[in-house]
């Protein structure tokens, strides 16, 4: 077979075999669990004594590319399984010999599920499948390129550690993560978009920028918010809020902690309960932290009498709440056990449900263009027929909210996918997927469309002619939750947020000590200015530190700030700054209330302003 018309799956997975047998040709007492292909290269995990370094990635890639050379042939051999486990067995290799006696007890194994090896699992349980390349010798129903001058090119990336069959109670093997390629160009595309991620991980730029920080003696997956975070916070708040006014909202506060009552009548418990945290005892009741704030706001809309004309109702609230997340699963701030969301419910007539459920994801659209997010599209999750175990049990229910989603979304011109088995227990959802700036996909933020929340909690509606109608139900989350949020706009910025995010917008740095006076003057005026932040003034400080100028100047930089104002005795004289811009350098000397508007311009449209001529 030619090199172009082999699949990259199968390029990538006859490298996982190469790297093997690098493996076994340095390490003859090595052994071999299983070795897929991914979705940019492969794995491979591996048990061995010897601790593998960065070091011995080098080592191992050099014999790669020295038996890729050498074009050595992928060799396969049949044998029956009984004669199989018995060549594994006297190889050494317990975890083949394991799979093989899955193969012939069950005829086939669970691993392919467990790590999405689709090349491991056996044909049938009389005959298994190996390929040989050099020395290896692997169980494997191929396919695999004929020789090893076929696999592309690669880049072994990283030792982590693995559970065998991915079960804490087994064996930890090393796992050698590594990329694959059809071309050099893709593959060093790849890697610089790995760097380039790297850079941009917002838990390193988290603690750098001193935005947020996770300790133990409060809990894993619990963030303790820094004051340069909560800036943060703060505006997207406010911004939510100010939207969310003008489109017709009402905001409200409900508590944190719940009867288990409630959400046994919202189906949470018996739907939701693996990601609840246990009970808590009060007064010989059963009380839960809310991983829901949908029941509370049920709650409200109940506690009054509607007519048809008061609908849509539309109940907002910023609200925290908690969710169980495994250990392995938690990471920054963008998987946490407990988080605020954006939340909001809209209760409306069914001729309503396709208008409002509109407006909402013009309302997300709106929110990504303002951050630069072009690349998004939504996924639209249905629930499957088949297996209605896990939703409410109402065909023609589905059928109908189904039908005034899919309108929508026709309506909308956005790009949408739709997926099956991934709806919310009450009905379809729309999971709005952006991209970052390194080609990372997020699902950021939703939006569902409820028509199960009335049955359960009677929420209804005096119709025209005096009969109770029943409500749709949108949950929608523009914003996804701060903590989500926030970490996906800390890497799509690089940590340099723009003026209106910026935890400090101005930083006044007096050249020599008898400046002070005139850069804390500098400092009082910018904090008082009529500059609409959410707290009521540019948020500024002076560096008084003992240090050089220049220094300062750096220091501010690795902050990100976005201007360092430097005094001296000129500026003093003449009541100005002089001004250094992060993006784009020294700009020259600004009058006080020049500069103030300038900020006030980039906080007022939140959109920075370019260059000054």
């Amino acid at each position: 077979m030619s090199q172009d018309a082999i699949p990259l799956d199968t390029k990538r997975h006859s490298a996982a075999h190469l790297m093997a047998a690098a493996v076994k040709d340095l390490w003859p007492e090595a052994k071999f669990g299983v070795g897929p292909a991914t979705a940019t290269g492969f794995f491979y995990d591996i048990a061995l004594d010897h601790t593998l370094t960065e070091e011995d990635l080098g080592k191992i890639e050099k014999r790669m590319k020295e038996m890729r050379k050498k074009k050595l042939p992928f060799e396969r051999v049949d044998l029956n399984v009984d004669d199989a486990i018995k060549y594994m067995a006297d190889e050494g290799q317990d975890f083949k010999v394991e799979l093989l006696k899955l193969l012939r007890d069950k005829g086939s194994t669970a691993i392919a599920k467990e790590t999405g090896d689709e090349a491991v699992v056996g044909e049938g349980v009389d005959t298994i499948s190996f390929y040989k390349t050099g020395d290896f010798v692997d169980l494997c129903r191929g396919p695999h390129v004929d020789h090893t001058g076929q696999v592309g090119h690669f880049k072994l990336r990283s030792i982590a550690g693995a559970y065998w069959r991915g079960d804490a109670d087994n064996a930890q093997l090393q796992r050698i993560h590594a990329l694959a390629f059809d071309t050099k160009e893709e593959l060093d595309a790849e890697i610089h978009r790995l760097e380039e991620q790297a850079k941009r991980d917002h838990r390193k730029l988290g603690k750098q920028l001193g935005l947020f920080t996770i300790v133990d003696e409060v809990g894993s997956g619990l963030p303790l918010w820094l004051p340069a975070g909560n800036v943060i916070r703060d505006e997207l708040e406010r911004l939510a809020r100010i939207e969310e006014h003008k489109a017709g909202y009402h905001r409200i506060s409900t508590p944190h902690i719940t009867k288990g009552e409630l959400y046994e009548k919202s189906g949470h418990l018996p739907y939701y309960a693996d990601d609840m945290y246990a009970p808590i005892m009060i007064d010989e009741q059963e009380y839960y932290l809310r991983p829901m704030n949908c029941p509370h706001h049920h709650m409200v809309f109940a506690h009054d009498q509607w007519s048809y004309r008061d609908m849509p109702v539309r109940l907002a609230e910023y609200g925290q709440v908690y969710r169980y997340e495994a250990s392995g699963g938690l990471s920054g701030l963008m998987r946490v056990r407990g988080f605020c969301q954006n939340d909001a419910h809209i209760y409306c007539r069914e001729d309503q449900a396709k208008d409002e459920f509109l407006a909402v994801m013009h309302m997300h659209a709106m929110y990504y263009r303002m951050f630069g997010i072009e690349d998004f599209w939504m996924r639209v999750s249905l629930p499957d027929f088949e297996d209605l175990g896990k939703y409410v049990d109402d065909v023609a229910g589905w059928k109908k909210a189904m039908a005034i989603l899919k309108e929508a979304m026709d309506e909308s011109g956005y790009p949408y996918e739709e997926v099956e088995g991934e709806a919310a227990f009450y009905g379809p959802k729309v999971d709005f997927m952006i991209k970052s700036v390194v080609g990372t996909e997020y699902a950021i933020s939703t939006n569902q469309l409820d028509f199960m929340a009335t049955q359960r909690f009677d929420l209804g509606y005096t119709a025209e002619d005096g009969s109770k109608q029943p409500v749709y139900v949108i949950h929608r989350a523009p914003l996804g939750s701060h903590e989500r949020f926030t970490a996906f706009l800390i890497e799509h910025y690089a940590g340099k947020f723009p003026t209106w995010l910026a935890p400090v917008q101005a930083i006044v740095i007096p050249i020599a000590d008898r400046h002070e006076d005139y850069a804390n003057k500098v400092r009082d005026t910018l904090f008082r200015a009529p500059v609409d932040t959410v707290h009521g003034g540019v948020r500024v400080e002076v560096d008084l530190a003992a240090e050089r100028m220049q220094k300062k100047i750096r220091n501010a930089q690795t902050r990100q700030i976005p201007y360092m104002l430097v005094v001296g005795d000129a500026e003093a004289e003449a009541g100005e700054v002089a001004v250094r811009h992060r993006d784009h350098g020294d700009v020259g000397k600004f009058k006080l209330d020049d500069l103030v508007e300038r900020i006030a311009t980039e906080q007022r449209t939140r959109t920075d302003l370019p260059k000054p001529e």
